[in-house]
């Protein structure tokens, strides 16, 4: 099987889709991107990465994009502590984390 072919059957896992969304949203990014590079532990740390951000950030960091990061299994997270770690399943997501911190200076603006 060519590369080319084999590329593609790889762009048409569901798997695929699942991380893609998961990415798609800026803050879950940086999340994901930080754990990589082992500079966020908790909520605050993240919060802290948001300077200045609203009261409706940290709601939505608790009440959607962190139990989306806990569901897929790329975090572990302590709801009661605050503690974020790397889930069962960050292996997995961690080769296009390192696709985008790769390629960065060819990304549009504002991606973390």
């Amino acid at each position: 099987m060519s590369d080319t072919a084999e590329a593609g059957r790889v762009l048409l896992r569901p798997e695929i889709d699942r991380m893609l969304d998961i990415m798609s949203e800026r803050r879950r990014r940086l999340i994901l991107l930080l754990l990589k590079r082992g500079t966020v532990e908790t909520t605050d740390d993240v919060m802290l990465r948001g300077n200045g951000e609203s009261d409706t950030s940290e709601i939505q960091l608790v009440h959607s994009h962190l139990p989306k990061l806990e569901d897929a299994g790329y975090i572990e997270w302590d709801r009661d502590a605050g503690d974020i770690s790397k889930g069962p399943r960050f292996d997995d997501i961690e080769p296009l984390l390192e696709l985008i911190e790769n390629h960065a200076d060819e990304l549009p603006p504002g991606w973390p």
